[in-house]
């Protein structure tokens, strides 16, 4: 194999790795909640459609915010699925049994928000062979290969949480929905920290001996959490703080009243 070929699949498989897990663990809650990944085929056309006009855009979005509107934007994207993920955490929590058709499009807007952020980034990376016709092919194999690496494993993540007993499964997809959501504020954080909205500190530690980022657990790591081998604190602090939000909002929800009760004088 040429190096086209293999740059095509790593880097197709990175952006496609992050989405198919998040989706997997998405599909899972949603047959939790008895519904069946209807919202998943508009969420994937939608996604793919703002994730194409963002590329159209791209040069006037970059001019934004004084030049670093890319990273803005960007951040922003992460920010708002980790909202929807917040929503969909306090569902799973709050209605034990059967949450309502809500959760189904707060999964859909999150799967699309992730394609327009994912697939933005695999679309600049095609455009980038526009004058290169003669890695076409290797481009396209490389590009299938890793779309077919990345959603089979988000596939296989979806099945591992339906195969577990249902006491476990929907803690651990809410486990496995928080950390995702602390991956979008570790990327976001350091997208600020590039835009020089948040102030840069040097990394709190560097992993990269133990774990390194371009190994397979790394890659794995880095989709489905936001691993990185030398995270700053901001990184690090928001990250953490979104985990204890999550908490908060799951043992709020899980302890809200379903009716008041009339106070007796």
């Amino acid at each position: 194999m040429n190096s086209p070929l293999i740059e095509a699949v790593l880097v197709v498989l990175r952006e496609v790795l992050e989405f198919a897990l998040l989706v997997g663990v998405l599909l899972a809650a949603s047959a939790q909640a008895g519904a069946r990944g209807r919202w998943l085929p508009a969420a994937l056309l939608a996604g793919l459609a703002g994730a194409w006009a963002y590329v159209v855009s791209m040069g006037t979005v970059s001019a934004w915010f004084d030049g670093v509107g890319y990273e803005v934007v960007n951040a922003a994207l992460q920010i708002l699925v980790y909202a929807l993920l917040l929503g969909i955490i306090g569902l799973l929590a709050r209605h034990r049994k059967r949450p309502p058709a809500a959760l189904g499009w707060l999964a859909g807007a999150a799967a699309a928000s992730a394609v327009t952020r994912e697939g933005s980034e695999v679309l600049l990376y095609l455009s980038a062979f526009q004058g290169r016709p003669q890695a076409l092919g290797d481009l396209l194999l490389g590009t299938v290969l890793g779309v077919g690496v990345g959603f089979s494993t988000g596939a296989l993540l979806y099945y591992l949480l339906r195969g577990l007993p249902r006491p476990v499964a929907r803690p651990a997809t809410q486990l496995l929905l928080a950390l995702a959501g602390a991956g979008m504020w570790s990327q976001a954080s350091a997208l600020l920290v590039q835009a020089d909205w948040l102030p840069a500190h040097a990394p709190l530690w560097d992993s990269s001996a133990i774990l390194p980022e371009g190994s397979l657990p790394g890659q794995l790591l880095y989709a489905l959490i936001g691993y990185e081998a030398t995270p700053g604190p901001w990184q690090v602090g928001l990250s953490a703080a979104s985990l204890v939000l999550a908490a908060a909002v799951a043992g709020v929800a899980a302890r809200w009243p379903f009716s008041r009760r009339p106070r007796h004088d």
